[in-house]
């Protein structure tokens, strides 16, 4: 492996754990909660090993070594927007935005930026705009104004769409939980 490889993905190399399995999402009483609200067939959770100590002051270059691991490409899993299978990212990320939620987190106030720049009302609403369009995106309000070229964890914005990466910095793990807006499984 050449030095210039080693820096190019800010020193971290990731491998993908395909055998981990998380229950928590395949039992009866959560399918069932799944898809009361639509979310079943429409969420997963995979794990990846890293190999270098987790730093959270370094997670934009963790995340973006991450979304440029060889190892990561073809095993990162997202539903395809037209038609709604699951498929690999297929595109190259070249800029990356990472909120560090610590587990200490009690509150949601992280979300007060949301407020602070009027882009949601008191009321929890989202403040609309006059409809234009970032080819070729609609773009209809003040949070999908930043979101052009948006690739992960879709193409389209929707508050309902969210994708969690859960470092365990001990075992040098990495869960990603995803989840696409739209008709889940109702069978």
């Amino acid at each position: 492996m050449a030095t210039g490889e080693l820096g190019d993905l800010g020193g971290y190399y990731f491998r993908f754990l395909p055998q981990k399995t998380f229950q928590s999402l395949s039992s009866k009483e959560i399918t069932s909660r799944l898809r009361q609200w639509s979310m079943l067939g429409r969420i997963k959770a995979q794990a990846f090993g890293f190999d270098q100590t987790f730093q959270s002051y370094r997670k934009d270059d963790f995340v973006m070594a991450f979304f440029k691991d060889p190892n990561v490409i073809p095993n990162l899993k997202l539903l395809s927007d037209s038609s709604g299978q699951w498929i690999i990212l297929g595109t190259e990320v070249k800029k990356i935005e990472a909120i560090n939620v610590p587990c200490t987190q009690l509150s949601m106030s992280f979300f007060h930026r949301l407020y602070d720049e009027d882009i949601v009302r008191d009321s929890g609403h989202i403040v609309k705009c006059l409809d234009s369009f970032c080819d070729p995106f609609l773009i209809s309000d003040e949070l999908r104004r930043d979101s052009a070229g948006m690739c992960y964890p879709s193409a389209k914005n929707h508050e309902q769409t969210f994708s969690y990466f859960i470092v365990d910095p001990i075992r040098r793990h990495l869960h990603v939980l995803y989840h696409c807006y739209g008709v889940g499984d109702m069978s």
